[in-house]
């Protein structure tokens, strides 16, 4: 499953002194929607943790292009990108309920080790739940 979307309702403490969803909020989006995909897609948080491997993030890029307001339903989408040796780029929209795209970004992220913060390769098996 390589797309995921959510809906969601901005709510007063997303809001800024400028009347708007603060850009910090946006990100915290971003890896909202990226966790409820892996649980979706069957390796969630738990399974990570159990594990000891799994997602950190290496780099995060935003372009903020349209305000979303208090209380707007907005759409939040996610697509993996692709998946090479370590890394997996993973990107994102966010589309207000006239159809506009009021922000989208990149994180890419990295899999490890838990135990010993290396980086490894990303197992076959969760590729394959990304389609890849």
């Amino acid at each position: 499953m390589r797309e995921y979307s959510i809906r969601h309702t901005v709510t007063a403490d997303e809001i800024d002194a400028f009347g708007h969803v603060n850009n910090v909020v946006y990100l915290k989006w971003f890896n909202w929607i990226a966790s409820r995909h892996c649980d979706a897609a069957g390796y969630g948080g738990g399974q990570m943790w159990q594990n000891s491997f799994g997602w950190i993030i290496r780099s995060h890029k935003i372009d903020y292009l349209y305000p979303v307001k208090p209380y707007e339903e907005v759409e939040i989408k996610t697509r993996v990108e692709n998946v090479k040796g370590a890394s997996s780029l993973r990107s994102y929209e966010i589309i207000n309920s006239q159809g506009k795209i009021c922000a989208k970004g990149e994180t890419l992220w990295v899999w490890v080790n838990y135990k010993t913060g290396i980086p490894c390769r990303i197992p076959a098996e969760v590729s394959a739940l990304f389609g890849f």
